[in-house]
């Protein structure tokens, strides 16, 4: 059973060779390959508006900041690396577990944590926990965090309540659900981010035995229900790793990017990775 299952990992982390749909573009991926044990399991990226100023956390605890180098478009490598832990919280030990999700508002990154569920400032206080938030299942929190426009919060968890992902949103000082995002074909979100447009996109995986399947949904957070679009559909399994974190960005050719990290759980069989592609 244990070879069987080892073999099926295997499967699921090798590149399948199936092309992108019709009108989006798959540009390329690139291996993280950090000398740093601290270097894995990245599940939160934010990148600024060229696409090159690259910040990712890790769920055990790590920051990544480093810059992106490009050629053509594709990443051809990375330079300033730099990785320092984020601050212990009480009863965390020297470093803060479980973190997930990352947005940046201004200078300020916000981090969601799943192990007990919950926003907080980089350095800085913990946004008020609702009730809903310490209801959801351990592993099952806030795994995807984006800021739109205006400078609001937003979140959905793992967990879905009646066939559906709650969207909240923080806003005047608290959490209020604003939409849910109906679920379909397996797929939970993992990473979200909002474009120039207000739109906010959010990064789905699935695994499915022999390997994990990611796709791309996208939603105009409003009064009203949630209509997504499904901007990248699901891809093949093994395609990729385990992508869990998702930045939007628009290159200089005004074409609309979307940039995805995957989480390698520290996994010598899975993939440490940087993956692009852009809409039509």
């Amino acid at each position: 059973m244990r070879r069987r299952f080892a073999a099926a990992l295997i499967l699921a982390c090798l590149p399948a060779s199936c092309a992108p749909p019709e009108g989006v573009t798959f540009l390329g991926r690139h291996a993280l390959a950090l000398e740093d044990p601290r270097a894995g399991g990245f599940s939160g990226l934010e990148l600024d508006a060229t696409g090159t100023r690259l910040v990712a956390v890790s769920d055990r605890g790590a920051l990544l900041e480093a810059r992106l180098h490009r050629e053509g478009g594709r990443i051809a490598g990375l330079s300033a690396v730099r990785l320092s832990d984020l601050p212990g919280l009480p009863g965390a030990g020297a470093r803060a577990p479980d973190a997930e999700g990352l947005a940046r508002l201004g200078e300020r990154l916000w981090i969601s944590y799943e192990g007990r569920a919950r926003v907080a400032r980089h350095r800085g206080d913990t946004l008020p926990r609702p009730a809903a938030f310490a209801a959801w299942p351990e592993n099952r929190g806030p795994e995807a965090l984006a800021v739109d426009g205006a400078g609001r919060l937003y979140t959905l968890p793992e967990a879905a309540e009646g066939g559906a992902f709650p969207l909240y949103r923080f806003a005047e000082g608290r959490w209020r659900r604003i939409g849910r995002l109906p679920r379909d074909g397996g797929f939970v979100p993992v990473g979200a981010d909002f474009d120039d447009a207000g739109r906010l996109y959010v990064l789905e995986r699935a695994f499915v035995g022999l390997g994990f399947r990611s796709r791309v949904r996208r939603v105009r957070p409003g009064d009203g229900p949630l209509d997504p679009e499904t901007v990248l559909p699901a891809t093949a399994p093994g395609r990729h790793g385990n992508l869990e974190g998702l930045a939007v960005w628009r290159d200089g050719g005004g074409r609309l990017r979307l940039t995805m990290i995957a989480d390698d759980n520290f996994l010598a069989v899975q993939r440490s990775e940087i993956v692009d592609y852009a809409l039509p």
